[in-house]
């Protein structure tokens, strides 16, 4: 495809879908913050955004499933247990079938009124596509509406990139209403839309690059963690963005700005960003990161001081 056969994609006045990967915040003692947590998950639904939490965001992956368990009981007191919210079905490193071990995720996210997305397991890797989109197949069966994640190796090793003819087949699972695709690959993230607009248009492409949120543009919606770091604002720009009013460039710029600046190399240290941006705002009580994560320097408080005042914080 050619830039211009991009530029014949634009959409403007488009209703856009946001989704925010909400952070999973921590006391100074390093205990989880959950009324923090709490109050920001309100805070982004009142803002017009949905919540996914479980998330790459939230330290699923260095969560224990009892804490996983816990989240989902925390966002359902404080949402309700008809919010729609989303939450990740994480499997990696456990024992067992991994069809039912989805399974059993996805029950008790359902239980606590939550949609599913499925994260990626190494496990699946070296499959071949039809292989793998019976896995799918089988592990969606009888949900009402579950979502897919397609994860770049550069977030987490169990992620990985679909090849065309599995992306096919994920779009005729009917179960299946969306595929959160996160590569940071524009390009990529073309291919996947013009797959979708040609075989079920219906079905959501949710964009996950923080290095390029105006792909809402072209058609995707999104399910991004630098969401989270200014909610009000993402909400806010959407409807700029449908109701076409030109202030919706500055504070898209300023937004990507942002996630430029956060979402630098190493990119999973973004979530050390997130904490000391929220924690600059006085949304969340430290700047902490989860204590296996990766942390940003000592300066990083100033580089996202200058980023919060562009924004108008």
């Amino acid at each position: 495809m050619s830039i211009d056969d991009h530029i014949a994609r634009l959409r403007p006045g488009r209703k856009v879908q946001g989704i925010a990967a909400a952070l999973l915040p921590f006391e100074t003692d390093g205990r989880i913050a959950v009324e923090a947590f709490q109050k920001h998950l309100v805070t982004t639904r009142d803002a017009g955004l949905r919540n996914a939490v479980n998330m790459d965001t939230g330290y699923v992956n260095y969560l224990t499933p009892e804490e996983r368990l816990s989240v989902l009981r925390w966002t359902s007191e404080v949402l309700g247990a008809d919010d729609g919210f989303i939450a990740g079905a994480y499997i990696e490193g456990m024992k067992g079938d991994v069809v039912s071990l989805y399974r059993q995720q996805m029950d008790q996210i359902v239980k606590h009124g939550g949609i599913p997305i499925i994260f990626q397991s190494r496990r699946l890797h070296g499959l071949q596509p039809n292989e793998k989109v019976a896995v799918f197949r089988a592990i969606c069966r009888g949900f009402h509406e579950v979502l897919a994640f397609e994860l770049a190796p550069v977030f987490a090793s169990n992620g990985e990139l679909f090849d065309e003819e599995t992306l096919t087949g994920l779009l005729e699972i009917p179960e299946l209403k969306g595929l959160k695709h996160s590569s940071l690959d524009r390009v990529l993230e073309f291919e996947r839309l013009t797959l979708r607009d040609q075989l079920r248009p219906d079905f959501h492409i949710y964009t996950g690059n923080d290095l390029g949120i105006n792909m809402i543009e072209y058609g995707s919606d999104y399910l991004l963690g630098l969401a989270t770091f200014a909610p009000e604002k993402f909400a806010e720009r959407d409807r700029l963005w449908e109701q076409g009013h030109d202030s919706y460039y500055s504070l898209s710029d300023s937004l990507q700005h942002l996630g430029n600046v956060a979402f630098r190399a190493p990119v999973p240290a973004y979530k050390s960003s997130a904490a000391i941006f929220l924690n600059l705002l006085g949304k969340i009580p430290s700047p902490q990161a989860h204590p296996l994560s990766l942390s940003r320097p000592a300066w990083e408080c100033e580089i996202l001081r200058d980023c919060a005042r562009r924004l108008g914080y």
